[in-house]
């Protein structure tokens, strides 16, 4: 009796299945965070949507009048306005200026952590999270304080050194008010890039880091050739996270810009969506802006997604 040969299953016939049950098992762990998402959100956008299709003030919020469908005619009275797509531009702006100091300033004080010792790396985690864990609206008025017109820290350290910023209003210019709103933001979004960095960095091997300083290259050329492309991915991950939090703030401008500003000179979206529905009482409009800012978000998003699709089919 002759023994069959068996053959070895070959990698490439290996490889679709270990991504199959790999993509059941990232299924399963998903799974709990996404029920308890979609029970969070799937109702309210819904309603959400809902709202834009109807003429929905507050007469028809309170019932006594009736509910008139509009269709499309909530966005359409959108794009047609002037100050949406100045809002837009302002947002945009804003936004991306909040995104990339906070990138940078993350990034930056994670390199400097995985460097210093344990004491000063300490403080440094310490302080990063009084500012993760401090209140929006508290760090708002913390920062309106600082910069007070009368009784300010900031002034009066500037003013101190001959600089003529005695009795100087933060908030009153556009450039001004913005500049010490996303100021802000990047003090209260910084530490979550620093985690996620530091991690990243802490799971390089050392033993690339040593073979690049045995070679002569220094701290900033290793830095910026091996640390910075290995943690790509996580820095992808903060970078979208950081557009999502940025591109949506609202308490930082409504609470030190007193709604938006002189004459509505700092306005963002979720601050116009707030007067349009609340202030104005037309809450068809407001949720249609509410839409609008959906969409722009979940095509980033997407765009993220289909980057890391096509990173991952080169692996």
């Amino acid at each position: 009796m002759v023994a069959q040969q068996v053959r070895p299953v070959s990698a490439p016939a290996k490889a679709p299945r270990r991504r199959r049950r790999d993509g059941r098992a990232a299924v399963l762990y998903l799974l709990p965070a996404g029920v308890l998402l979609a029970a969070l959100l799937v109702y309210p956008i819904y309603e959400l949507v809902l709202i834009s299709f109807y003429d929905y003030g507050q007469p028809q919020a309170a019932g006594n009048a009736p509910l008139v469908f509009l269709g499309f005619a909530n966005y359409a009275d959108l794009l047609a306005q002037a100050e949406f797509w100045t809002v837009l531009g302002k947002t945009v702006g804003f936004a991306a200026a909040c995104v990339v100091g906070s990138l940078l300033v993350g990034t930056g004080l994670a390199v400097l952590a995985s460097r210093v010792r344990s004491l000063p790396r300490t403080l440094l985690f310490l302080a990063a999270l009084g500012a993760w864990s401090t209140p929006a609206i508290a760090g708002s008025y913390v920062w309106l304080f600082l910069f007070d017109t009368d009784f300010g820290l900031v002034n009066e350290v500037l003013s101190g050194v001959g600089l003529p910023f005695e009795h100087h209003s933060w908030t009153f210019g556009t450039i001004g008010a913005f500049g010490l709103v996303a100021a802000e933001v990047i003090w209260c979004s910084f530490p979550f890039v620093l985690v996620t960095m530091y991690a990243g960095i802490k799971g390089i091997p050392e033993e690339v880091l040593e073979a690049a300083s045995l070679d002569g290259a220094s701290a900033w050329r290793s830095t910026w050739t091996i640390v910075l492309p290995m943690v790509r991915p996580l820095l992808m991950i903060a970078t979208v996270q950081s557009i999502i939090w940025d591109f949506k703030v609202f308490t930082q401008i409504y609470v030190m810009t007193n709604g938006g500003g002189v004459a509505g000179r700092n306005l963002v979206l979720n601050v116009y969506a707030y007067q349009q529905a609340f202030a104005g009482q037309e809450y068809g409009l407001g949720s249609a802006i509410g839409v609008v800012m959906t969409l722009l978000l979940l095509s980033v998003t997407g765009l993220y997604v289909r980057s890391q699709r096509r990173s991952a089919a080169w692996l």
